[in-house]
């Protein structure tokens, strides 16, 4: 049985999503929206400068379940994937990392069944069990207005957690009230990663610091995300 990992030694690898359809339309109202080729080849060049790294030593590998996160981590994390489900420890789909806004694309595909069958079947081999009834409602916890909230839970469940290197993969909005505790303007390009810790043991808000030098793509955009785009 592996032993809990002190928090202020934890490494958080939170991935933003490679650039999808509506960041390049400047249009919230595609639905799930789904990476562009580009978004596919930032996800390639993040494995190629994550592959030698902390894929060989990460834990947990976490993602949002909308497409576009989804699908950046297929393919940016593919050996990570791989290794992790050897040792017991299939992907685990958080529905609380989902994008902030109540806009089509950034709500995720709903039923369970049109989303595992969506993008070609690509999803269909991961497990959506841990998805509650309510994960597209955008309602409750995932009302827009409760993102501080909900971002509150996540560092606590991810600071729960015994696994000491953790790799998230989500979105800009979500991953800025995760980073600072409420939305802000960090700069966070599409398939850009930036590593953290827990700034205590037990502090209610399990508030976080950015403590390593990001890895990205060569590739790397900065794409507005939905709520940018609203502004």
């Amino acid at each position: 049985m592996s032993r809990k990992s002190k928090a202020t030694s934890k490494r958080l690898y939170l991935t933003r999503h490679a650039q999808a359809e509506h960041n390049v339309a400047s249009d919230y109202t595609i639905a799930d929206a789904p990476l562009t080729y580009l978004g596919k080849t930032q996800s390639k060049e993040l494995n190629e400068v994550t592959k030698n790294t902390f894929q060989q030593t990460a834990e947990l590998l976490v993602s949002s379940p909308l497409r576009r996160p989804m699908e950046t981590m297929l393919i940016g994390y593919p050996e990570l994937k791989a290794r992790l489900e050897k040792e017991g420890k299939p992907v685990i789909l958080l529905d609380t990392l989902q994008e902030v806004e109540a806009l089509p694309c950034d709500t995720p595909t709903y039923p369970i069944s049109k989303l595992k069958a969506s993008n070609n079947g690509i999803f269909s081999s991961l497990d959506f069990s841990t998805l509650s009834e309510e994960y597209a409602s955008k309602s409750g916890i995932y009302d827009p207005k409760n993102a501080s909230e909900r971002a509150r839970r996540v560092r606590n469940w991810l600071r729960d957690r015994e696994e000491s290197e953790i790799v998230v993969v989500a979105h800009g909005d979500i991953l800025r009230y995760i980073a600072d505790n409420q939305q802000s303007s960090r700069p966070w390009d599409n398939a850009e990663v930036k590593i953290f810790t827990f700034a205590s043991e037990d502090d209610e808000n399990a508030s976080v610091v950015e403590v390593d030098s990001s890895a990205e793509p060569k590739d790397a955009t900065d794409e507005p995300t939905s709520s940018e785009m609203k502004n």
